[in-house]
């Protein structure tokens, strides 16, 4: 499956780059040459190296280390990451879909790690972790429709203001009682969604405080009374799934290795295995819409 996996990765690459430009390796070359460590769960130093690639896939000439390291903290190679992971995101039509689903998971590190961007959280559990975390909205499908990384303390109220408003089409956007907030169902609002989230524990005049109630939390609370509503929002339990397929499948977003530190570092991890999942979905399941490789 590697093989298979990285072919198309570097081809979807090579086909979305801008060949332009003055560098002796093109992007899409760091790219391949990064996709082929991640996707054997290596470090990138890993790829550079003639004798850990078959004879009929070794470039020809294969991207230096320090070229690799130095490149992928550019934002040429972030940005056509980010392009071949939207390109996927269209081919799988996710954002076609009325019911998404958002949260967050942890991703610790040692409790003795100097990493100096993580930051100390709620992690799994009830516990507090030193690390990052992964915050995603998902629909159906191998991957988030909007996601985003940040240090362990970053509330995620503070990452949902910056996720809702990327979310294409509309719909109902569920969420756990960390969500109800009435500032996020306001935002959701704005981006065509409604916001479902359980009710946070009673605070006075039945639980709702003492401010402005937006009317998408009172929609939200209403429809949390009905069959419909409950039955909807029984579909937030997918998101687990989701998660668990992405971190369960080998090669897939596992916990983060010891060579995966620094936010550059682990926000470009976390993007390749989110790609990877993407493009493995796509071979098992609809192989046509990969024509071109």
């Amino acid at each position: 499956m590697e093989r298979e996996l990285w072919r198309v990765l570097y081809l979807l690459a090579l086909e979305l780059d801008n060949p332009w430009g003055h560098w002796r390796y093109s992007t899409a070359e760091v790219l391949g040459a990064y996709f082929w460590a991640v996707v054997h769960d290596r470090p990138t130093s890993w790829a550079t190296y003639p004798e850990h690639w078959p004879n009929d896939l070794r470039p020809a000439w294969l991207v230096p280390q320090s070229t690799l390291s130095r490149r992928l903290r550019r934002p040429a190679t972030v940005e056509l990451m980010t392009t071949v992971e939207q390109h996927l995101v269209a081919l799988l039509a996710l954002g076609q879909y009325m019911v998404h689903m958002i949260d967050a998971k942890a991703l610790p590190v040692s409790e003795v790690s100097r990493d100096p961007d993580i930051g100390r959280g709620r992690g799994t559990g009830s516990g507090f972790q030193k690390g990052y975390k992964f915050y995603a909205i998902w629909s159906s499908g191998p991957m988030p429709v909007a996601w985003g990384l940040a240090p362990m303390n970053v509330s995620e109220k503070t990452m949902a203001r910056r996720l809702i408003p990327t979310l294409p089409g509309g719909g109902y956007l569920l969420g756990d009682p960390g969500y109800d907030a009435n500032p996020l169902y306001d935002l959701a609002a704005e981006a065509g969604f409604q916001l479902v989230a359980k009710k946070v524990k009673d605070r006075g005049r039945g639980g709702l405080g003492h401010r402005r109630q937006s009317p998408g939390r009172m929609r939200s609370i209403e429809l949390l009374r009905t069959k419909f509503g409950r039955e909807l929002f029984n579909q937030r339990n997918a998101i687990e799934c989701r998660f668990g397929t992405l971190t369960s499948t080998g090669g897939g977003l596992a916990p983060l290795p010891a060579w995966v530190r620094r936010f550059n570092r682990v926000r470009n991890w976390v993007q390749a295995k989110i790609i990877a999942a993407g493009v493995r979905w796509l071979i098992l399941h609809e192989p046509t819409k990969l024509a071109f490789a």
